[in-house]
């Protein structure tokens, strides 16, 4: 009983600095009307700076979308990718990159999500996106 206890504390221990401060419970992204969601959930956030949503498709490297300041332990967190559909690629890989008030970064794992959007609705998005 001692044994397992203490495998499954030095486990939990391990993770929760495994992303610098944060630890992280759920990371998903998933798809809401032709637009990617990223949401995650922590039980502990202790000197985080910030986090920053990171995407790229699979041919280019990781654009940075928006950076979300913390909430606090036990925190929720959504960030609706609205600029997704507006590319030509159809699969695009996300992660957070956790930023520590010491500037260290860690990066969780990485989500794939596969948008099928209307040939359309990608071209008024780029014609809209001309006249801005």
């Amino acid at each position: 009983m001692k044994k397992t206890f203490l495998k499954l504390f030095l486990t939990f221990a391990l993770i929760s600095t495994a992303f610098a401060g944060a630890f992280i419970l759920s990371f998903t992204v998933s798809p809401e009307d032709d637009n990617a969601v990223i949401r995650w959930t922590t039980a502990q956030e202790t000197n985080i700076s910030k986090y920053i949503i990171e995407r790229r498709s699979p041919q280019g490297p990781f654009i940075e979308l928006v950076t979300i300041n913390p909430t606090g332990s036990n925190s929720s967190y959504e960030y609706k990718d609205k600029g997704a559909y507006k590319t030509n690629d159809i699969l695009f890989i996300y992660r957070l990159k956790i930023v520590d008030i010491d500037n260290t970064i860690t990066y969780s794992d990485e989500r794939s999500i596969s948008l099928n959007v209307s040939g359309v609705k990608r071209t008024w998005g780029s014609i809209k996106a001309m006249f801005r």
